[in-house]
């Protein structure tokens, strides 16, 4: 066979090219993320083998969650470390029996905390987060839990002097329609330069429900290494569409001073708010008054109604439990396999017995559904993030 015939690779060249000569610092530190990101993987998958949480798993161990989350997506273990330390020393100041209106008005959040909450429903004085479902019609499987952390995790981040609201519209348009003034993104940070992802909460465009449908999504994107923004929109089809139109824009535009990556991006949404994201994905952002930007590498829908395929809907996930009274799991398995008729890659999941609005559906049968959107997306990028450090392990691993 001729050299012509036979293209010959020198891998070690390759390796000390990409990540430095053996003995380096930085072949070392290299060494040590690709182990640590293995290594992560197969805690994950033990544990979720046994059935047990990452809660669960932290209290049998006697550390916290998120140092579980932190060693699960690939933290060395000089990172980890400090993370624990960090996170150990990290304030809880709510519980499930803080008053609502005292995290509205903390003075963490500036004028943007009425936005972790919708703003269109009445709060009365007496709430406590514990009671935080009452203000979320529609919705089931409302987790006390989950809404203590994200405030919690919003205000420590807050007080470290992170940014993690930004309006989307300027002075001078908030001044020219006040309701722009209720809208914006809450930035769930993940690794600079990650991917990025938006996600819009449900509501029936009548309301956001934020709270449980699009920051706890973030802050488990932002946990797997992911950008994740959660809109805050002006209820309304129309005008939500706009708002998520100008918020693509925005990250865009922005890309570079928020460190994040915009291509392969992808849109997130329940109930009303996957319908935005699969308008946007289908007529892209210069359909709803913006500039026209690059449509999303996937689209992630949980229980929506809609049923109008346009031909130009891009990758899709969707899950929806069959007990759902308000998004038939009937119409969204005739959306998806519309879909894939039209030779688009598509996925559902359905869930027996799950009604609708369930969220994470952590402690469901639908628990661990965001791995595998989070998986369907990664499949539908053009450039597998984690493909290196994939390459990288099993070439330190595999004899020649």
């Amino acid at each position: 066979m001729s050299e012509k015939e036979l293209k010959m690779f020198d891998v070690d060249a390759q390796l000390d090219a990409v990540f430095g000569k053996e003995g380096t610092p930085e072949r070392k530190a290299a060494e040590d993320r690709a182990n640590a990101f293995f290594t992560g993987q197969i805690i994950e998958e033990a544990r979720k083998k046994a059935n047990m949480t990452q809660a669960e798993l932290a209290e049998k161990i006697g550390t916290n969650k998120s140092y579980i989350s932190r060693v699960e997506t690939g933290k060395t273990e000089q990172e980890s470390v400090t993370e624990k330390d960090i996170n150990m020393n990290e304030k809880e100041s709510f519980n499930a029996e803080s008053n609502i209106n005292d995290v509205i008005h903390d003075s963490a959040f500036d004028d943007y905390g009425r936005l972790i909450f919708p703003v269109d429903m009445e709060i009365e004085d007496n709430l406590k987060l514990k009671d935080v479902s009452s203000i979320l019609p529609w919705y089931s499987e409302v987790n006390t839990d989950k809404t203590v952390e994200i405030v919690n995790y919003m205000k420590n981040q807050a007080m470290n002097g992170e940014q993690i609201f930004y309006p989307i519209y300027s002075e001078e348009e908030m001044q020219a329609d006040a309701d722009k003034k209720d809208t914006g993104l809450f930035f769930f940070r993940g690794n600079a330069g990650a991917k990025t992802t938006i996600i819009n909460a449900g509501g029936g465009f009548v309301y956001v429900a934020g709270i449980h449908d699009s920051l706890p999504h973030a802050l488990e994107l932002s946990k797997k290494g992911y950008n994740a923004f959660a809109l805050i929109y002006r209820p309304g089809a129309q005008t939500a569409c706009e708002d998520l139109a100008r918020a693509i824009a925005f990250l865009h535009e922005n890309a570079e001073k928020l460190q994040i990556d915009m291509t392969d991006y992808s849109l997130w949404g329940g109930s009303a708010g996957a319908r935005m994201a699969a308008w946007l994905g289908s007529y892209g952002t210069a359909y709803f008054g913006e500039k026209e930007y690059p449509a999303p590498a996937a689209v992630i829908m949980q229980y929506t109604g809609l049923s109008q395929v346009t031909g130009m809907e891009p990758p899709s996930y969707a899950c929806v439990g069959t007990s759902d009274g308000i998004a038939s799991y009937r119409s969204m398995e005739n959306y998806i396999s519309q879909m894939q008729q039209n030779g688009l890659n598509t996925k559902i999941e359905v869930f027996k017995g799950l009604s609708h609005g369930f969220g994470l559906g952590e402690r469901t049968v639908a628990e661990g559904w965001i791995d595998r959107a989070i998986s369907f997306w990664e499949d539908n990028m053009r450039v597998d993030w984690y493909g290196d450090a994939c390459a990288f392990y099993f070439t330190l691993h595999t004899e020649s």
